[in-house]
């Protein structure tokens, strides 16, 4: 039997009960697959986080997620909670930690000034694949509930992906955002023709607001029915605003704030930052403070 620590920790946030919650095992060395599965499916957050202990020179930890069905390659929300779960473990101060993931070894930085700690998290590759075919969108606003003309046609229907890729859906609307009530069995077996499990619902808010980009995420082929604040959604976001000329691309960053978890309760928001070379975005990274709900511990 071995003693590991649990952290509930609410992200894209500092309010308690807001944001989106993951759970964080901080000491997961020696947990097999299935015993992370069983915990993510108990503590039942879109995904809990496991970090292990290094297992070469090119980092310094592991982390591996699971949605309460299955292991993802990379998370934005959780990977706020677990590095700041780290910080306060390990009483870091503001430092860079490269961490192994499933997508190869990502920087990941504490940013630490007294008891305030904000986590940067730089993402994977860009990818962006050109619009869906119109049969397929045509299902897609089907099962969404949306019609076409609330579609804002500066915004394609694509599959854009730092990592974990997400189905960007541009509407116009704040209000008809938040009223929106999918069908998730079809949205479900769609991912599957698609290959593709999330869908990024979104609205720009003027260019002169505080908060760009409002959003709502929908992921049932992972067991997530709507995620309320997806990291993993928002970067791609503006990696693909910038590919598409939504926004302006002279200069050589792009950075905004996105928010969601409005219909849900649970509100959020993420800091995006692209870097852009020609005209092309390169790299994406996001941030975000964090809250912890509890600390417990379990034996296995």
């Amino acid at each position: 039997m071995k003693q590991y620590t649990i952290y509930q920790i609410d992200a894209f946030t500092e309010s308690k009960f807001k944001g989106n919650p993951a759970g964080v095992v901080v000491n997961a060395d020696g947990m097999s697959e299935n015993q992370m599965q069983i915990i993510a499916r108990e503590l039942n957050n879109s995904e809990t986080a496991f970090l292990f202990r290094p297992d070469d020179d090119s980092c310094d930890g592991i982390i591996r997620y699971f949605t309460p069905t299955t292991e993802v390659p990379i998370c934005g929300h959780a990977t706020i909670a677990a590095m700041y779960a780290r910080a306060l473990e390990e009483d870091l101060c503001s430092c860079v930690l490269n961490i192994k993931t499933r997508i190869g070894v990502l920087p990941f930085e504490i940013d630490r000034s007294d008891d305030h700690i904000k986590i940067w998290m730089t993402q994977g590759r860009i990818e962006i694949e050109p619009p869906l075919s119109e049969d397929i969108q045509k299902k897609l606003l089907e099962y969404m509930g949306i019609s076409s003309g609330e579609i804002d046609n500066r915004c394609p229907i694509q599959i854009a992906s730092t990592g974990h890729s997400k189905v960007m859906i541009g509407i116009t609307g704040r209000d008809r955002l938040n009223h929106l009530s999918p069908n998730l069995s079809k949205l479900k077996a769609l991912s599957k023709i698609i290959n593709c499990n999330g869908y990024f619902v979104f609205t720009l808010n003027p260019i002169d607001s505080d908060i760009l980009s409002y959003g709502r995420m929908f992921a049932p082929g992972i067991g997530i029915d709507e995620d309320p604040v997806t990291g993993n959604a928002n970067g791609p976001l503006g990696a693909y605003l910038v590919r598409n000329r939504v926004v302006d691309t002279k200069l050589d960053t792009f950075s905004f704030k996105g928010a969601q978890g409005e219909a849900m309760g649970r509100e959020g928001v993420v800091e995006v930052v692209v870097s852009i070379q020609n005209q092309i975005p390169c790299l994406v990274k996001i941030a975000g403070a964090a809250t912890i709900i509890f600390k417990t511990s379990i034996e296995f």
